[in-house]
């Protein structure tokens, strides 16, 4: 089974943060550029990271040279999971 979520990324931002914007979205941090696939494979890291799975479970499956993704993750994981690995609560969020 996979979990599959869309996420916006800010690049270059110095930090590395997950938050839920003002119109609801999961919107990622990232301190590497866009440049060379630098802040895609931080977020492949970051988010093998916080689930607890090898980077190869991760996978970037549109949006690779957008800042708007979805991402897969190869693993047995609700939204409420994920959010709470994340330290966010889905009421701040219209994600589904």
């Amino acid at each position: 089974m996979a979990f599959i979520f869309n996420v916006k990324v800010v690049p270059s931002s110095g930090r590395n943060k997950w938050t839920i914007d003002a119109s609801g979205r999961l919107k990622c941090f990232l301190k590497n550029p866009p440049e060379k696939g630098l802040a895609n494979k931080e977020l492949i890291k970051l988010v093998a990271k916080v689930v607890g799975v090898p980077k190869a479970d991760v996978e970037i499956i549109s949006g690779a040279t957008s800042r708007n993704k979805k991402i897969k993750i190869f693993a047995e994981l609700t939204l409420d999971d994920f959010l709470a690995k994340l330290g966010l609560d889905k009421q701040d969020s219209f994600i589904d």
